[in-house]
């Protein structure tokens, strides 16, 4: 099918791992002493703060245990409750029950197959992209709906961006990758969103800070990450695009463990259609169906404006 320009605009999906929703204690929430601008929100608080939408959004999905990332990375993706299809809450990386769900199921084949431009904006290095097993759920995604996968010539190149943005961890690790400010990394972001109708990216160092319990990293890992968030929202047309960020567990916001938390997470929405999109997110399986609605009817009626012209259709 050719490609129709979707009327709602661009869409930037952003996964904060590890993120959620826990109680205002200075002592153990380090949310609660970071200065930040997006990121002052609890169980109990959530502000309304400057055009944003904050939803407190159901992570567990019914299924006993801990939420892991696995199986709510591909609830996100795909709308379905893959615990519960897989029986447990999974941790890591795609199992062969997940990747048959994202392979039929991810809003990368929805939009693809539909002529939507899919960008995964992750950069991956060499040996993660050639291993054989333990694949992230979103490269299992990409991979199945023949979305490109990002290298570190990529990210050298300012047309990817690690899952820790500023490459600290791949500098450490011996790599020659720029050093980014969160600024300078958000842009790259807002370059990508301008040419693809769906944008992911994932973040991952909360829920690395959350499982090493290190209260002053994290304390500065979400002043670096409300820095980010900033840039995007200032950058970004919010008259024409969408911004979500939404987690898949929690864990950051209790360093009294190294273990996930049963808490809700945060579901953050900016932009054209947030009212609409806020309304409609319950969980995590909401957000997939959520954003292919809106991308559903973008498109009919992006083809209803095509069509008015050869009708003779008077109406605007």
């Amino acid at each position: 099918m050719p490609r129709i320009q979707q009327e709602a605009g661009n869409i930037l999906l952003l996964l904060v791992d590890g993120l959620g929703l826990g109680e205002r204690d200075a002592n153990q929430n380090p949310l609660a002493l970071a200065q930040t601008r997006w990121f002052r929100c609890f169980r109990t608080e959530i502000p309304l703060t400057d055009g944003c939408s904050i939803v407190s959004t159901d992570a567990s999905l019914g299924v006993p245990g801990l939420p892991q990332s696995a199986t709510g990375h591909t609830a996100l993706l795909t709308g379905l409750n893959a615990p519960l299809l897989a029986g447990r809450h999974i941790q890591g990386f795609c199992t062969p029950t997940l990747g048959a769900l994202v392979a039929k199921h991810s809003l990368f084949r929805t939009f693809s197959l539909y002529g939507g431009r899919v960008a995964y904006a992750n950069a991956l290095t060499d040996f993660t992209i050639r291993r054989e097993r333990f694949h992230s759920v979103a490269t299992v995604a990409a991979r199945t709906a023949g979305v490109p996968l990002h290298d570190l010539n990529d990210l050298t190149r300012g047309q990817a961006v690690h899952h820790d943005f500023t490459n600290r961890l791949l500098r450490a690790r011996g790599f020659p990758v720029p050093l980014l400010s969160p600024e300078a990394a958000a842009q790259r972001l807002v370059a990508m969103v301008e040419t693809h109708d769906l944008t992911y990216y994932e973040y991952l160092q909360t829920d690395l800070v959350g499982h090493a319990q290190d209260m002053d990293r994290a304390v500065r890992l979400l002043e670096e990450l409300d820095r980010f968030v900033s840039t995007l929202v200032e950058c970004l047309d919010r008259s024409r695009h969408l911004l979500v960020l939404v987690s898949d567990h929690g864990n950051i916001e209790d360093l009294s463990t190294a273990r996930h938390t049963y808490n809700r997470v945060p579901a953050m929405v900016w932009g054209r259609g947030k009212e609409y999109f806020a309304r409609r997110i319950h969980a995590l399986t909401d957000i997939a169906a959520s954003l292919r609605t809106l991308w559903d009817t973008g498109m009919q009626r992006s083809a209803a404006r095509e069509r008015r012209p050869e009708t003779g259709d008077p109406r605007p």
